[in-house]
């Protein structure tokens, strides 16, 4: 379960303050995953990042009692003058996981070759995009966040293996996914939420959210 008790969240722009979140409190239990619509320029990915705990609110507590995954794409655990081998290696003791199954699992899965040796400063954004997912595969969480905007893959061969592996990993895993289409939540959600002027208004289906989302947007 992860849980956001009277949450604010805002950053001033240089010429004003920009609400993200304002006094929102919502939960999700494991086994209901959940997806937030949000227009771009909302915050859905400061809202995702606070959910990891990457990002502390202004106000507010926000509580987790499961393995809480990093946002698919964050780099931000990644050293860049190690090598994905030694950031593998690293990562896996972070978790208390088996380092060497964490490095043959990204090696394997990477598809990186000899570069799985080099730094990973050296990487061009696909083959970081790449050992990033990697690692959030070999990795076993509750929950896993989903943010549109973070970068993508274009490779064919890793991107159909990979999305092979998550949708497996999916199945028995709880989902949260915040996107400015609802197509993307039909994927993975049954209830929703709507973000918009720091408002994070919750319905009981997907189908409700949409309705208000589409009247937000287009009205």
């Amino acid at each position: 379960m992860i849980e956001f008790a009277n949450v604010s969240k805002s950053f001033w722009t240089g010429t004003q303050r920009k609400v993200i979140l304002d006094k929102a409190s919502f939960r999700v239990e494991l086994g209901n995953s959940f997806g937030v619509l949000a227009p771009n320029g909302t915050g859905k990915t400061t809202l995702v990042n606070m959910i990891a705990g990457l990002e502390k609110p202004d106000e507010g507590e926000i509580y987790r009692n499961c393995r809480v995954s990093f946002p698919l794409g964050f780099m931000g655990g990644v050293i860049s003058k190690l090598s994905a081998m030694e950031n593998a290696r690293f990562i896996a003791r972070l978790y208390g996981l088996d380092p060497d199954y964490v490095e043959a699992f990204c090696r394997w899965l990477c598809g990186l070759d000899e570069y799985f040796d080099m730094p990973v400063g050296t990487y061009s954004s696909g083959m970081r995009a790449r050992f990033s997912f990697a690692l959030l595969l070999a990795l076993e969480f509750d929950i896993y966040l989903i943010d549109e905007g973070m970068p993508g893959t274009t490779d064919v061969e890793f991107n159909k293996k990979a999305g092979n592996l998550l949708r497996e990993r999916l199945e028995r895993a709880t989902v949260i996914v915040v996107s400015h289409q609802a197509e993307t939540l039909e994927k993975f959600c049954r209830s929703a939420a709507v973000l918009k002027d720091g408002r994070l208004i919750m319905f009981d289906t997907l189908e409700e959210a949409k309705r208000l989302y589409d009247y937000e947007t287009q009205g």
